[in-house]
């Protein structure tokens, strides 16, 4: 995977992530992007983007 799509640089040379966490899995799971939600392919975590 290319680590670089997870997180950006600021100009003060900090790290950020670009996508959002699972809540049930903690830190270095992420989120993956679909077009009408979140999910996690780790636990099945799943949220809904509202409209």
């Amino acid at each position: 995977m290319a680590i670089n799509k997870y997180y950006n640089i600021t100009k003060d040379n900090k790290l950020v992530r670009v996508k959002k966490i699972c809540p049930r899995c903690g830190e270095g799971v992420f989120l993956s992007e679909h077009k009408d939600r979140l999910s996690c392919g780790k636990c099945g975590y799943t949220e809904y983007k509202s409209k």
